[in-house]
């Protein structure tokens, strides 16, 4: 890992990461966007206290040190709906009683109540608001108004937000008329990584397909599997993921795997090497996610030069781009496997295309660059809280279920520059620039 020097205006920051499960990365977005940034941030002189959930580090004693970054441990309540607010309440009060911070970055928009402790010190925060919550199917009516509800506060509470992706940065301008800070995260080079333990599965390099997801149904492995079940598909199918509680979802996934024995359900995979070895060595990657940004997921089997077949969402357009082949139905997905199949050299030549990409526009330094840029500016006295209610427009797409579509080739439609909030989305809108349909509307998701 290359460095650079810290940011010479202002000297050396007092930077806290908190919301995430911690460092060092072991789950999803967050955390590895915290471990990656935070580790580079530490390098170039910044003071990084991350702070994490007690067991994180799945060592028989959390270490205190990670990276050069600082690790604080605390404990939350486990239970799935007051997990992460219960640990960023106490991290809070934590980071209140200690030594004074200059920056904040707080993941996840479901934290904004916490948000006026660290402003009543006069704490300068950014919120990472992440996907759209709201949308997951494991939250009930209540969580998904909860969620809702902690959108608008932390676009009100906020002196920044970040977003992860043009299409969550699109979401806040045209539900509130809030500008973000959009940053995405970067890309692991993994195409060396190997294939010494591939056989320990039973499995041979180039001769798979593979899964990487939670097991949860705004994933779609239900529909990745079905469109095996349908396709011409002569390699094994290999799924790697779980769920951390009782789930029909998951039984009903079990259930439609088991119809073939080629699919093999082989659960969470916690050994990063063992995990890029499946990246590196598949055929083919297929990637249903759907309400998040830039998914690192996504990202690592790009790194990886593994082509890919993803569902057809703004979020894994705007990262893949026309590299990877998209997918909205079982018959789509069995017709991209089969044609992955029928000419493996052309396939392989798509997963080394989305690596060049991936190198061109994900890259962790010049990602660290933009937080330092941001961390910098935020302790200097930027901050954008007060400019936005948090009130949302009367009429949105997004809240009606739909999601746009990135046409490749065409410009982004032109938005002025302005603190004002933005006019709600009209057809007009859908069905021209970056965030058209090619029906020329959107997509209900």
């Amino acid at each position: 890992m290359t460095t650079r020097p810290a940011t010479q205006a202002t000297g050396p920051l007092n930077i806290a990461l908190i919301g995430s499960r911690g460092a060092p990365a072991r789950y999803g977005g967050f955390e590895t966007a915290v471990d990656e940034v935070g580790q580079r941030l530490a390098a170039r002189g910044h003071r990084v206290t991350v702070y994490c959930r007690n067991g994180n580090s799945g060592q028989e004693k959390d270490p205190r040190r990670y990276r050069g970054m600082r690790l604080v441990h605390l404990p939350a309540v486990r239970y799935r709906s007051l997990e992460t607010l219960s640990h960023s309440f106490l991290c809070v009060l934590h980071a209140l009683r200690g030594e004074r911070f200059d920056a904040v970055m707080m993941c996840n928009s479901a934290n904004a109540p916490v948000l006026p402790l660290l402003r009543a010190r006069r704490i300068p925060v950014a919120t990472h608001v992440d996907g759209i919550e709201w949308r997951r199917s494991k939250w009930g009516r209540r969580g998904r108004s909860y969620y809702r509800l902690a959108e608008s506060l932390a676009v009100r509470w906020s002196d920044a937000l970040i977003a992860d992706a043009v299409g969550i940065e699109a979401y806040y301008l045209d539900e509130f008329g809030a500008r973000t800070d959009t940053i995405t995260y970067g890309s692991p080079d993994i195409r060396e990584a190997g294939s010494a333990r591939l056989a320990g599965l039973g499995l041979e390099p180039g001769k798979y397909h593979l899964i990487v997801a939670r097991l949860e149904p705004e994933n779609h492995v239900d529909l990745m599997l079905e469109g095996y079940l349908r396709s011409t598909a002569r390699y094994p199918l290999i799924v790697v993921g779980s769920v951390p509680y009782a789930s029909k979802h998951a039984a009903d996934l079990e259930a439609l795997a088991a119809r073939s024995g080629s699919i093999r359900m082989i659960g969470g995979v916690w050994d990063q090497e063992l995990l890029d070895e499946l990246y590196a060595g598949a055929l083919t990657y297929l990637h249903g996610h759907s309400v998040g940004g830039t998914n690192p997921s996504l990202l690592r089997a790009m790194g990886a030069a593994t082509a890919t077949i993803a569902y057809d969402i703004v979020f894994n357009r705007e990262v893949a781009g026309p590299q990877a082949r998209y997918a909205v139905s079982a018959g789509e997905v069995a017709d991209a496997l089969g044609e992955a199949e029928a000419d493996e050299a052309a396939t392989r030549r798509r997963g080394a295309a989305l690596s060049e990409r991936a190198r061109q526009l994900y890259d962790w330094e010049a990602t660290a660059d933009k937080y330092e840029a941001l961390f910098t500016a935020l302790a200097a006295g930027r901050s954008q809280r007060g400019l936005y209610t948090g009130r949302r427009v009367k009429r949105s797409w997004w809240r009606a279920g739909f999601t746009p579509v990135i046409r490749f080739g065409e410009p982004a439609p032109a938005r002025a520059a302005s603190s004002e909030p933005a006019p709600p989305p009209d057809e007009a809108f859908w069905s021209s620039g970056l965030f058209a349909s090619a029906a020329g509307s959107p997509r209900a998701q």
